[in-house]
């Protein structure tokens, strides 16, 4: 289904975030994505999961979550990308702004989190229960996001590689603390970044699935 992709900036805790947003016709819902370590929306996985959510009429958010600026220092320090409170306050605040956003008036959000950012999705998830509806982790941390696990009301789909053993037993204590609907699902054989043959087409298709199933009224 085509979108035309628009580049925005928006306003969120104090500073301009630059942001590719695309809403078809007639769409499902919108899902924001948040990206992991050292990343942003020029990420080729996290935009190659947002085409396919928009082929399945969703519309999509790529944000940075970080300025500029503090991309730069960010490349010296690390700091800031496991800091989830302020990412998690970023992510609020671009929802914030889906609001109010015409071809987005009315639509269900969802939250899609890649490793550090999918701690940051589940908890602006917590924290607005009322917005968002579904949500959706891969290769996430779920653990650094632990004091808002309780508070997660939406369904969340948790998907891991399943040479990625570490953050798949991270995931498996999480899924205890999530008290609403929640699915792991595992991909064969892929690991951390689901570089493996046909890896992230499955997230993809997973993704699109559980956001077709929960965005709708």
């Amino acid at each position: 289904m085509n979108a035309v992709m628009q580049s925005v900036r928006i306003p969120a805790t104090g500073v301009l975030l630059e942001a590719d947003v695309a809403v078809p016709e007639a769409a499902r819902g919108v899902v924001l994505f948040a990206h992991g370590s050292g990343s942003g929306r020029h990420s080729p996985r996290n935009r190659f999961v947002a085409a396919e959510l928009r082929a399945a009429g969703i519309g999509t958010v790529l944000a940075d979550l970080l300025t500029g600026e503090e991309e730069a220092a960010e490349a010296l320090t690390g700091r800031l990308r496991f800091d989830i409170g302020l990412l998690a306050a970023r992510l609020t605040g671009l929802a914030d702004w889906l609001e109010g956003y015409g071809p987005a008036a009315g639509l269900g959000h969802g939250l899609f989190g890649a490793s550090t950012g999918a701690a940051a999705a589940l908890v602006t998830a917590a924290a607005c229960p009322d917005t968002v509806r579904a949500v959706v982790s891969r290769g996430g941390r779920p653990d650094l996001a632990e004091g808002a696990l309780p508070s997660v009301r939406p369904p969340t789909l948790l998907i891991v590689g399943g040479a990625d053993q570490e953050v798949l037993r991270l995931n498996r204590a999480a899924m205890r603390q999530l008290p609403g609907e929640t699915r792991l699902e595992v991909v064969p054989g892929a690991t951390h970044l689901f570089e493996e043959p046909g890896a992230l087409e499955r997230v993809a298709h997973l993704a699109a699935d559980w956001f077709t199933r929960h965005l709708p009224m």
